[in-house]
């Protein structure tokens, strides 16, 4: 392997460890550990495209497993505090609002012909949700009482995201 093609899977490493992360984080008991997790967690959500960028190591395979990685991580840490007990149903689905609804628009866009072509790419405002998503994560676990103005926070986020999203793939279904 070449130094630079060494140096092209860092990134991807980097969005891979955000699913041993996520195991970690069902693993762990205590909330200082799943706090720290989050933490970690969020360093390679920041550092994977950067450094790829950086190292012109940029591809379509780490474009697709840098989303993925930060879905199942998130999708795995919100499903174990519903589980806990730590987010009632309803919280659950707001934090989770932005996932679904790109999922499903990604489903349908794939199933309108004069859409396919169209290439999904990371928003900033679906950036700002993800950031969102984690600092509520950590403040259901350390600041209960900051969760419910973090979740409606998320809430308006993934609705303004949704119709980023959308807005972007009309445009460039016309391009």
């Amino acid at each position: 392997m070449t130094p630079r093609r060494a140096i092209g899977t860092i990134p991807n490493l980097l969005s891979c460890s955000r699913l041993v992360l996520a195991a970690g984080f069902v693993a762990a008991g205590a909330t200082e550990a799943r706090v720290g997790l989050i933490g970690v967690a969020a360093a390679p959500a920041v550092l994977d495209g950067w450094v790829a960028r950086r190292v012109r190591a940029t591809s379509r395979w780490g474009a697709l497993l840098d989303p993925i990685a930060d879905r199942v991580f998130v999708l795995t840490a919100v499903g174990t505090l519903l589980i806990t007990g730590a987010l009632s149903t309803s919280e659950y689905f707001v934090l989770l609002l932005r996932d679904i609804a790109t999922a499903v628009g990604f489903v349908v866009a794939r199933s309108i012909p004069r859409l396919r072509p169209v290439e999904f790419k990371a928003r900033f405002l679906g950036k700002i949700v993800t950031v969102l998503q984690l600092l509520t994560l950590a403040a259901v676990l350390i600041l209960p009482r900051w969760a419910p103005l973090l979740i409606a926070c998320v809430g308006v986020a993934s609705l303004l995201s949704v119709a980023d999203y959308t807005v972007a793939l009309w445009r460039a279904r016309r391009a």
